[in-house]
């Protein structure tokens, strides 16, 4: 395994794994034996860098969420797992009420529902405090001051180390950090999108985006971590949820679009290449790159898993990354 370091207060960063794990499924889809296991393999391998939510999977059963997090709450204490591992966990997208969702009925990001949301995550994982918090998705009707106070406070507190945003625009993520630069207050640090090889349409309403999609890493966000290289790019959803490799799964609609063939049929070329798979040669492409990438993948099996894992000794070419990169 091989590490990168996240977060720029000496204080609070943390040494992570550079393929972090998804456990949005764990506890729900995803049996508890079969969690476990992957859980086990991934630590056996060097990684240390788990990601969750307090809203995930509400989907599955029409609940609030919390599953991920109980099970890996029950995981830390069968294991004796301590703060060796890296747990990053969310905010603010939980339904209100069984039977609604984040689009319609989010909790948000009040004062009040920072405090009491991490402190009921801190419970359900089972620890004294949360490694990686992040501010899950936008919250228009609360202040960005309040927001930023309301993480800040918890950090003084010892019960959260680093912060981090999601599924924000890139203004907002700008003007929350400026407040808490200005204020003397610990900002975001770690920025999770979702982000892969395909380059998605950015101009697709949807539910929570209806001005086009906030949550992938568009140009913008790109330029961004360019100009700020103290943060880090957290790559949800980097293998698109099986679609690169699965008959039976269509791409997303938003990456369904003139401009993907092209990107695909030199995706496969290297992949033949190198001998890798496709998925790997998503990862490794972003591992290598010039931007500190972090890939988030999720493993509904130990064999998913180690072929993700494989991808961190992948070395592509120069040749081979500037093909990539080109093609369009």
């Amino acid at each position: 395994m091989k590490y990168r370091t996240i977060g720029s207060d000496p204080a609070t960063r943390r040494e992570v794994s550079v393929l972090a794990l998804g456990a949005m499924l764990f506890g729900s889809r995803t049996d508890e034996k079969t969690s476990f296991a992957v859980l086990d393999r991934y630590v056996e391998a060097g990684g240390n860098f788990v990601d969750t939510s307090d809203n995930y999977a509400f989907w599955e059963d029409g609940s609030q969420g919390g599953q991920s997090e109980e099970l890996l709450g029950r995981w830390r204490r069968s294991r004796g797992i301590g703060d060796e591992i890296v747990i990053a966990t969310k905010l603010g997208a939980r339904p209100l009420a069984p039977g609604t969702g984040y689009i319609d009925n989010a909790e948000g990001l009040s004062a009040k529902v920072v405090r009491e949301s991490a402190d009921r995550s801190r419970e359900r994982l089972g620890v004294d405090r949360l490694d990686l918090l992040y501010a899950h998705i936008e919250d228009p009707a609360v202040p960005p001051a309040e927001t930023v106070e309301g993480f800040a406070a918890l950090v003084a507190e010892g019960t959260v180390g680093l912060l981090g945003v999601s599924n924000h625009a890139v203004w907002r993520v700008e003007r929350a950090r400026a407040l808490a630069a200005a204020a003397g207050l610990p900002g975001y640090d770690v920025l999770q999108y979702q982000h892969s090889y395909l380059r998605p349409r950015t101009d697709v309403p949807g539910g929570l985006f209806p001005d086009g999609s906030l949550g992938g890493a568009d140009a913008q966000l790109r330029s961004y971590l360019r100009a700020e290289p103290g943060l880090t790019l957290v790559a949800y959803s980097p293998l698109l949820a099986g679609a690169y490799t699965r008959a039976d799964k269509p791409l997303p609609q938003d990456y369904d679009h003139p401009g993907t063939p092209a990107r695909l049929a030199v995706l496969r070329e290297v992949a033949r290449e190198t001998g890798a798979t496709v998925n790997q040669v998503v990862l490794a492409w972003q591992l290598g790159g010039e931007l500190p990438v972090i890939p988030l993948a999720g493993a509904s099996s130990v064999a998913q898993l180690d072929e993700n894992l494989a991808a961190v000794d992948l070395e592509l070419d120069e040749e081979q990354r500037a093909r990539l990169d080109a093609a369009h």
